[in-house]
């Protein structure tokens, strides 16, 4: 049911003449004797969802030219109405929504409507066959409104079902779930007329300050913000139907084929002056569903990272294999661009990143940067990257790790004297180590530690902890490649390299529990935050402990 249909019926069960929507105002329904006003204000973005999601193509045509419009609409249960918007205030909208009937116009706070029928709401019925013009209006509206279609926002819970006060008159109009981003945020997004909807999501996502927007059939949008997961705003679930068409509004042509043929697809979307996101369509067991990954267009300097100067260091090298890792959404892309943009900033050379989908964006400053997206500018990855070596590359950023070749290839480029990044969905600096030889055969394995053991000049890896007071801060474990490190690779030792990390602290290296600690000491993260975020409990649990940190587990497990 439209946003629009709900106040349709409200009119109907109060046998009200009209009802009146202004931006950030209750809204007001006008009887025979007089008016009354609901107890809750209606948003100006809801008021123009309203609009967007009930006007044909041609009103909305004619709002975007003139500010006003005025359309027939058919509601849900066959009742005409007439809407009349008055848009003259880009964020002081005015609607007005009347029974149709054939009288003349009145002029009602500065907006052209007509008076209510005498005989009440008129109805579509089987009965009375004779308004043909209403099932035009209908099609019109359900099949061509380009809101309607694309799955704009329905009814929301902040107006669920209205009730009259018996001793007051008063029409309630009961309050939604208070607990959303939005409410939280404080802030107020307006849809832009005319961009697709689903912009007008991303718009509050940013506005939010979260991460990732989270959209899947039958539930109501979702957000991460400060690592939680909680609803954006108050409204419906979105229903498969309108979930595929307000996706497929952005989706390229070649994305739409391969989700048609995969499920699957990923592909980056800008909206101007805002941010760019990363975006994931998949399938589940209810319908279509996607997820944005917020992208800022400002790449944030090492210090706002918290980077340890070694990292930085790492920079400056021209040669070798620097490994960012850590689990999905901890960040890995967010230093890699920072790594890039330092570069970038400092050296005269040629960067080439290979990725899936491009999502950091750099300008050339000093470096000249070819930027390659998998699926658009080349086939895969190790075909990339392959390619790259013919073409005078300095650095080369490779996304993602994902095979044994690709891996084989960085390798081998980082071998022949290029400074090569590359990512992995590793938690620790050892585990990445293992995770690399394991790809290769048995017979392949005492190779590749030997060159690993050469190439390799340092991992980190990372992980986002809910910082104190709101927001996220990361935590690093840094791993140098000395002599020690590579002597372990190289013996196949990796078990001892935590060990040689402990004792390299002078060099710039550290474990993820020393960060931890760091962090809380800082006051930045909680103790059991910290606990909970570390892979080694127990030691962290005793690392806390002398620190004189009171750690409360409660029910949680240990292991």
């Amino acid at each position: 049911m439209l946003r629009l249909d709900f106040y349709v019926q409200h009119l109907v069960r109060h046998n009200a003449r009209e009802v009146m929507l202004a931006s950030g105002e209750p809204v007001r329904f006008r009887f025979a004797e007089g008016e009354r006003a609901s107890n809750t204000a209606i948003e100006h973005a809801q008021v123009v969802q309203l609009v967007q999601e009930a006007a044909p193509p041609a009103s909305i045509d004619e709002l975007r030219r003139t500010r006003r419009t005025s359309f027939q609409h058919a509601a849900t249960g066959g009742i005409l109405v007439r809407v009349e918007v008055d848009a003259a205030q880009a964020a002081e909208w005015r609607v007005v929504v009347r029974p149709e009937d054939d009288g003349g116009a009145i002029e009602l706070d500065g907006v052209g409507v007509r008076p209510p029928p005498r005989g009440g709401v008129e109805r579509i019925t089987a009965e009375r066959p004779v308004v043909e013009k209403a099932a035009v209006v209908e099609k019109a509206t359900m099949a061509q409104s380009p809101a309607a279609r694309m799955g704009a926002p329905r009814p929301a819970p902040v107006a669920s079902e209205p009730k009259s006060d018996p001793k007051s008159g008063e029409i309630r109009i009961e309050p939604g779930h208070s607990r959303n981003a939005m409410n939280a945020s404080g802030k107020r997004v307006d849809a832009v007329l005319g961009e697709p909807k689903i912009n007008h999501l991303l718009r509050m996502m940013v506005a939010c300050g979260a991460s990732d927007l989270h959209l899947s059939s039958e539930v109501v949008p979702m957000v991460r913000r400060h690592g939680e997961m909680t609803p954006l705003f108050d409204r419906a679930p979105i229903e498969d139907r309108e979930m595929r068409e307000l996706l497929l509004e952005i989706a390229p042509a070649r994305n739409k084929e391969e989700f048609g043929a995969k499920n699957d697809t990923d592909f980056a979307h800008t909206i101007e002056e805002v941010a760019r996101f990363r975006a994931n369509y998949f399938m589940d067991r209810k319908g279509m569903g996607a997820v944005f990954r917020q992208i800022p267009f400002d790449i944030l300097p090492p210090e706002k990272l918290g980077l340890p100067p070694k990292v930085l260091e790492l920079c400056h090298l021209s040669k070798g294999l620097v490994l960012v890792t850590g689990p999905t959404g901890s960040g890995k892309s967010t230093t890699l661009a920072t790594l890039i943009d330092v570069i970038n900033s400092t050296r005269s050379d040629h960067i080439i990143t290979i990725e899936d989908p491009i999502e950091f964006v750099h300008p050339n400053k000093m470096c000249l940067v070819n930027q390659r997206e998998v699926g658009v500018h080349t086939g895969s990855f190790k075909n990339a990257l392959r390619a790259a070596l013919r073409e005078d590359p300095d650095i080369v950023l490779v996304g993602e790790l994902r095979d044994l070749e690709t891996i084989s290839i960085a390798i081998e480029t980082a071998e022949t004297g290029h400074l090569v990044f590359g990512t992995l969905h590793t938690t620790s600096a050892p585990s990445t180590v293992d995770r690399i030889i394991d790809q290769f055969p048995a017979d392949r394995q005492a190779q590749i530690r030997t060159m690993l053991s050469e190439s390799l000049r340092g991992v980190i890896a990372q992980m986002l902890c809910k910082k104190k007071g709101g927001g996220r801060v990361a935590a690093y474990e840094v791993m140098i490649a000395n002599p020690a490190v590579s002597n372990l690779i190289r013996e196949g030792k990796t078990f001892q390299l935590k060990s040689v990390m402990q004792t390299g602290r002078n060099l710039g290296m550290q474990t993820m529990n020393d960060h931890l600690i760091e962090l809380v000491k800082a006051e930045k993260v909680e103790p059991l935050e910290a606990y909970m975020k570390s892979n080694d409990k127990q030691v962290i649990k005793d690392m806390l402990l002398k620190a004189g940190f009171k750690l409360d587990l409660g029910g949680v497990q240990e292991h």
